[in-house]
């Protein structure tokens, strides 16, 4: 298991350079194409899709979509435009559908357009500030990075439990040094590109406590649907929301903060 996971993790590692260092088009379709594939675990996950493809499902690819291309074009002009639109479709196929669908599936199709498309979308958003193809790598030093240094500091010295029903692993002092780990990765990073040291390591600081929620929030979620991962895409890893649940936080996050701070 942990050479199929250091195999899956070399993998992303490459795929996420390549990707992100290509920017433009090629993130845009990139982010688009795990946008949509996270949600559609999502969507079994939570009820929207059942046994086959049905419109309320599709609505929900389509809105994403429609979002994306929106960002593409200008996404101060149509980005809420399109966010708004993707719920008054799906609120159309709700009422000439009815009663196809439950209230609770319409409100979790819509949920996963903004939690998985719209706040992965702001990796993208990320990328083309200023500065950004530096700027966008603290997305991943914050939460992958506080992910890695949490479980060392856990495992040799973690006693007090931050959340012992909804993950017994995790601890207080695993917590502290997630966060203490990605203000440090902040600060070589930033003495390594000749950014704002200060300014970098606050935001993997602020970056990592809100990794450490988008990691309890997608867990919270398999626990109340009883199920294990969201998908088998990702060998070792399990699905796109297990592996990208911290980044789905922390994009948006950084991007403001990048924004006001930098």
């Amino acid at each position: 298991m942990f050479k199929t996971r250091l195999i899956s993790g070399i993998f992303l590692v490459a795929a996420a350079l390549l990707t992100i260092m290509s920017g433009g088009i090629v993130l845009l379709c990139t982010l688009a194409a795990i946008s949509l594939i996270g949600m559609q675990e999502l969507y079994r996950a939570m009820g929207v899709r059942e046994e086959k493809f049905n419109l309320l499902e599709i609505t929900g690819y389509v809105s994403i979509l429609i979002y994306y291309l929106g960002m593409r074009f200008d996404y101060d002009r149509f980005g809420m435009m399109t966010v708004l639109l993707s719920l008054i479709l799906m609120m159309c196929v709700y009422v000439f559908c009815y009663p196809a669908y439950k209230a609770e599936q319409v409100m979790a199709a819509f949920f996963g357009v903004v939690y998985v498309g719209v706040m992965l979308s702001h990796i993208y958003l990320t990328r083309n500030l200023e500065g950004g193809a530096f700027i966008v790598w603290l997305i991943f030093l914050c939460s992958w990075g506080c992910d890695t240094c949490a479980y060392c500091v856990g495992m040799l010295i973690g006693k007090h439990k931050m959340a012992p029903v909804l993950s017994p692993k995790k601890s207080v002092e695993g917590a502290v040094g997630g966060v203490a780990g990605a203000a440090l990765l902040g600060l070589i990073y930033a003495a390594a590109t000749h950014g704002k040291i200060l300014e970098y390591a606050l935001i993997c600081a602020v970056g990592a406590l809100i990794s450490m929620v988008g990691d309890l929030a997608a867990s919270a979620i398999k626990r109340n649907r009883n199920i294990k991962d969201y998908g088998k895409l990702i060998p070792g890893h399990g699905g796109i929301l297990d592996r990208f649940d911290s980044v789905i936080f922390t994009a948006p996050v950084i991007y403001f903060l990048a924004r006001f701070l930098i």
